[in-house]
Order: C-alpha cells, then sequence, then structure tokens
C-alpha cells in the first residue's frame, strides 16, 4: 500500500496539485476536524466507490491511517490503483502542521 505523510499532503495542497481527498471517518468526526476532504465513511466507501477518481492521485485519510488503509485495500480489490494513505491521518496532521485542529 502507498502512504504519503502528512507533510507531503501540506506540499501538495500548497503546490495547488491536481488530488482528490477522502475522509473516511464518520460524520460526527467530520463534523468536529476536517481538512476539506469528500466524507465517505469507511462502511459505505465500496457503494460510494463512484465518487473516487481513477483519474488523478486520491489520498485517503482517518484518524490515524488504520481505516483508510481498509478503505484502501477494499478498494484497490475493485481495481483502484491511485490511491495513497495518509500515514498518521488527521491526528498526524494536528501534531505536525496544525495544532489549532481539534482530535478527539
Amino acid at each position: 500500500m502507498k502512504e504519503i505523510t502528512v507533510e507531503d499532503l501540506k506540499k501538495m495542497r500548497d503546490k495547488g496539485e491536481d488530488f482528490q481527498l477522502v475522509d473516511v471517518r464518520e460524520d460526527f468526526e467530520y463534523q468536529m476536524s476536517n481538512l476539506d476532504g469528500e466524507l465517505i465513511p469507511l462502511g459505505g466507501i465500496l457503494i460510494e466507490a463512484g465518487k473516487i477518481d481513477k483519474n488523478k492521485p486520491v489520498v485517503v485519510m482517518c484518524r490515524s491511517g488504520k481505516r483508510s488503509a481498509m478503505a484502501i485495500m477494499q478498494l484497490e480489490q475493485q481495481g483502484f490503483t491511485n490511491l495513497y494513505n495518509l500515514k498518521g491521518g488527521i491526528l498526524a496532521w494536528a501534531d505536525q502542521i496544525d495544532p489549532t485542529i481539534s482530535v478527539y
């Protein structure tokens, strides 16, 4: 499984690179803190797979990187090859990039 760090994600955002950010946490978690990704909770990832772009890099994130890894495993079985797990999830983002973001 391919992974990127929060530093890599910040660089991609700062450069305005064309990618999709998918957040697989639950709605209440997303409401508490998010990085403006598209919310597709893990439980519905296969049902909502049509919302995920196959033609550009897709960064999948969650709280710590575990649920996003599970989502990627499921999606790769459906033929996706352009997925990157955000190592450490939003906890790493809060720790290394933006300490003002709410974590739980």
